[in-house]
């Protein structure tokens, strides 16, 4: 079989690598084609797959439209030579627009409930529309729930194991606490109208938790001198590990409170959509914590934060509750295979 997975954004890469290595083990060609948003080619080089760029993509509404029409362009051209017999990717519209013109299927995955733009330029060209089975809303006849998270195709057990030499890269102690805080840049299309967490509630966060814990900072966006100190800095495929290892993560990126949450780290997530996956992970897991981006559930957040630092067997507590999901949650790489080969 020949599949065009195309990626729009790091965790794409995540999402998509283990299957990416078993197709082609078993004989499948497949051409990957991404875009250069912030890291994607540094994950792809790190992991050995081969790719081709699309470039930079663009900010705002009327750039973004652009866009899309270079990038619809750009996979057309590819797909006419490279001639595959199915496209796959994370909900966005292009691989989708394009398949349909070459009459050939497309399998999308999603797990984004407000990405409404992106719903409405993609699911009239999909052939079939994956997402969590907590997900919150009907897409139509095209949707298949399936019993997992986006992460599970990268942190189950099955392909990752945390590697503890990265707490030295960090200059922490097996046994020390530290935060890993995730400042987001509000730049995506389903991102239009968020603010985010304030610059003040930024510095209280990390100068009180600072009191309980060492604080690394991840964040897309430059930060001011004081808290740039704070920068995480470690090699790009290293993050997992980290948060594997942390003893709670704090921020902006759905992405990441989840990544955490499987990995048996409690995240405290502040977004005013939310998602169905982080609703669940509170609700059926008890470890991610949600609040919006209001100024009360900014301090409240932070409140939280302290009150699970103060707990003495945290890290503990977040692994009895790991092992709860991952006995209730199926390998989305695995699942991904079979509903690929029944195009074959």
């Amino acid at each position: 079989m020949r599949i065009l997975i195309d990626i729009n954004h790091p965790a794409h890469v995540h999402y998509f690598r283990n299957f990416y290595k078993i197709m082609s083990s078993e004989g499948h060609e497949i051409l990957v084609v991404s875009r250069n948003k912030e890291i994607e080619h540094k994950l792809l080089d790190h992991y050995g797959i081969p790719f081709v760029s699309r470039g930079k993509g663009k900010d705002g509404k009327i750039g973004k439209f652009i866009y899309m029409l270079y990038a619809d362009w750009t996979l057309w051209k590819l797909a006419r030579n490279f001639r595959p017999d199915i496209f796959l990717n994370f909900l966005h519209p292009y691989p989708s627009q394009v398949a349909k013109l070459l009459g050939k299927p497309s399998l999308v995955f999603s797990d984004t409930e407000h990405a409404k733009l992106h719903h409405q330029l993609t699911i009239p060209f999909a052939t079939k529309i994956f997402t969590p089975a907590c997900y919150r809303i009907d897409l139509g006849p095209k949707q298949v729930r399936f019993p997992s998270y986006m992460e599970l195709s990268y942190l189950h057990p099955n392909y990752f194991t945390p590697n503890p030499d990265v707490l030295k890269i960090l200059g922490v102690e097996k046994s020390e606490k530290f935060v890993i805080f995730r400042f987001v840049s509000w730049a995506a299309a389903h991102d239009f109208g968020h603010t985010g967490m304030s610059l003040e509630n930024k510095r209280k966060a990390v100068q009180l938790v600072s009191s309980y814990a060492k604080v690394f900072i991840s964040s897309e966006k430059e930060l001011p001198s004081d808290l740039e100190q704070f920068r995480i800095r470690i090699p790009v495929h290293q993050m997992h590990d980290c948060i594997s290892f942390a003893s709670l993560l704090f921020g902006e990126s759905a992405t990441m409170a989840s990544e955490a949450a499987v990995l048996g780290t409690h995240a405290i997530f502040l977004d005013n959509d939310g998602r169905g996956y982080t609703d669940e992970e509170e609700e059926r897991f008890d470890l991610v914590f949600n609040f919006t981006e209001s100024a009360e559930d900014q301090e409240a957040a932070i409140q939280k934060a302290l009150a699970l630092l103060s707990r003495f067997n945290l890290k503990e507590e977040g692994l009895a509750k790991q092992a709860k999901l991952l006995r209730e949650k199926i390998d989305t790489t695995t699942f991904m295979i079979e509903q690929v080969e029944r195009f074959a």
